[in-house]
């Protein structure tokens, strides 16, 4: 996030929230951190603020009411009236207990902070922020006595990265408010139990999730199902990829029917597409329009896993950018598989 130079920090809780299936404890803060000197709370704010994507939005959710999301209730009491954030706090951190029971889930420090005059959508909001710090790392720290000086290491937080978040703007309050996440941690399913279990955030469904989830679903079905179902070489992967990253390049507004022809061209490979884009919708929770206005940012960030890469035992890596018809594969009269590339200059 940028812009958050002239944001104010005003109050922040600390609790530490262990694994319950490993007997840790819940250890639950009376009054609120404390905070000594200015630059403290700058950096503070930095690391609380600087790993969010702004243009990547939630909200909250339940499956059959929105005022049973636990994380909602708790922050919109806090919303209402901030002298009841340390109360609200510690019923946060009672609830993330509840939920950090996977035996992979780490214990740590739990932030509940406040903020105002936070940059978002064109105007200045008040905003709720929720931390958790997992991970400590070994600091070097020289210390002078007198003439002579001691190096001595220390354990602490990187303040360039943080481990999850949950940043909720005061805005769209009966819709589950826009809500931004982050997770650093996100490897597998024992990190779930953040944006899952805990949060209850869904996608908000605008220009940007649109074209973030069919860049991910076009890249799941290419990667997988696509080789699975047809007999093609990777070549015609990275081709595939490439025509698919490049239509939402060169298009502003995106349309089902004319990204198949364009892009699938067969009608087989487009039946596959639908099912395979069912599928992804159901597993996802996430229904995807079948025309929407294309967003540059999202298309921006899914380029850089949109790499065609062909590699060639432990030897080569061929990166295709385009022009399938400018390769050739063959085998030789000796068994050895071979790629034959056309081009007009070196550079």
């Amino acid at each position: 996030m940028t812009g958050i130079d002239d944001v104010q920090l005003l109050q922040v809780m600390v609790h530490n929230v262990g694994n319950q299936s490993r007997g840790e404890e819940l250890r639950l803060s009376t009054e609120p951190l404390l905070i000594e000197e200015d630059i403290t709370t700058r950096l503070l704010t930095r690391y609380f603020l600087g790993s969010f994507n702004e243009n990547e939005l939630y909200r909250f959710t339940h499956l059959s009411d929105l005022a049973l999301n636990e994380v909602y209730t708790y922050v919109s009491a806090i919303f209402e009236d901030r002298d009841s954030l340390p109360e609200q706090s510690r019923k946060l951190a009672e609830f993330l207990y509840s939920k950090s029971t996977h035996v992979k889930v780490k214990d740590g420090e739990f932030y509940v902070a406040f903020f105002q005059n936070i940059p978002f959508e064109g105007e200045t909001v008040n905003a709720i922020g929720l931390f958790k710090s997992e991970n400590k790392e070994t600091f070097l720290k020289l210390l002078l006595n007198g003439e002579d000086r001691q190096m001595i290491n220390e354990d602490g937080i990187n303040i360039n990265k943080l481990d999850k978040g949950c940043l909720i703007f005061h805005t769209h309050t009966h819709d589950g408010y826009k809500v931004c996440v982050a997770d650093s941690t996100n490897k597998g399913q024992e990190a779930q139990y953040w944006v899952t279990d805990f949060l209850q955030v869904t996608p908000w469904a605008d220009s940007y999730h649109q074209t973030d989830k069919y860049l991910s679903l076009c890249k799941n079905f290419i990667t997988s199902e696509y080789p699975e179902k047809f007999e093609v070489s990777k070549t015609d992967q990275a081709d595939l990829l490439n025509r698919s990253i490049d239509y939402f390049k060169n298009h502003e507004q995106f349309s089902l029917q004319e990204f198949t022809q364009e892009v699938m061209h067969h009608p087989e490979v487009v039946d596959a597409f639908m099912d395979h884009k069912r599928n992804f919708e159901a597993s996802r929770h996430f229904e995807i329009e079948d025309e929407f206005a294309i967003h540059v940012a999202a298309v921006k960030k899914q380029q850089k896993v949109f790499k065609s890469i062909v590699k060639l035992d432990r030897n080569f890596h061929i990166y295709i950018h385009g022009r399938r018809d400018l390769i050739e594969k063959g085998v030789d009269e000796l068994g050895r598989k071979y790629y034959k590339i056309y081009y007009e200059e070196e550079q």
